[in-house]
């Protein structure tokens, strides 16, 4: 109850665990950055092992403190995935929506969260780099349909080049993949800010209450905005919950 001043008390505050997963260079990185410190790097360079950085969320009726391990995506730093998504109460499994062998990927993050991850875990599947497509709904598909089956698929590339856009995997794909797997889908580019923080405050609403930590000093810092915490590479020392000792992340 507020006091006689009108002072409202502090919202609670739970912490979640959050994990990135997906293919190197489909932004993974650039997306934490926009959500982190509302920034972009143009030539950032490649995650080595993991990041760790932590950002808050603020709800109506809650603030979440997201703590964020952000994993290279490098096939030779796949086998230390499952240190960082274990005890994960959510996931940002992100791929390119102009490299389809990216979704493979992603896909491949995706079942291997829902058979290794804590169960309930919410999983966002997130499209990245809608910067580089046309405004048109107008889906790849589509334009190859109309220019003739195989022999038009070159044309039809050429086509969207020309236009400035250069998704080769459509909206309808990755959401009806995401609809079939009961994941969350969205379309974002870090370099805009496109649907970044609409991402992280749907995770924040997605996850039951049961399954957040609850914390200490709920809006202590950053007077109740959403300003960066911190950001460090994790190489041997730092380690997520869980891991062994000399593990060379």
């Amino acid at each position: 109850m507020a006091d006689s001043a009108g002072t409202a008390p502090p919202k609670p505050s739970s912490s979640v665990k959050l994990v990135l997963l997906g293919e190197a260079a489909v932004g993974k990185s650039s997306l934490v950055l926009r959500f982190v410190n509302n920034d972009f790097q143009e030539n950032k360079e490649p995650t080595i092992g993991a990041a760790f950085l932590t950002q808050k969320s603020h709800l109506p009726h809650r603030t979440i403190k997201f703590e964020i391990w952000d994993t290279a995506g490098q096939e030779r730093f796949a086998s230390l995935a499952p240190m960082y998504y274990r005890n994960a109460q959510s996931a940002l499994v992100v791929y390119d929506l102009t490299k389809p062998t990216s979704l493979v990927k992603a896909k491949h993050w995706v079942a291997e969260l829902q058979r290794q991850a804590s169960p309930g875990i919410v999983i966002a599947l997130v499209g990245n780099k809608l910067d580089l497509t046309s405004s048109s709904d107008e889906t790849p598909e589509t334009t190859i349909a109309a220019s003739g089956g195989e022999e038009g698929t070159e044309g039809a590339d050429a086509a969207e080049e020309e236009n400035g856009d250069a998704r080769k995997i459509s909206t309808k794909e990755g959401r009806e993949y995401a609809e079939e797997e009961g994941l969350l889908f969205f379309e974002t580019s870090a370099k805009t800010g496109k649907n970044v923080q609409e991402v992280f405050t749907a995770i924040a609403n997605a996850i039951p209450e049961t399954q957040m930590k609850t914390t200490k000093g709920a809006g202590a810092a950053g007077g109740g905005t959403q300003s960066a915490l911190g950001a460090e590479r994790v190489n041997l020392n730092k380690r997520p919950e869980g891991a062994k000792e000399g593990c060379a992340c």
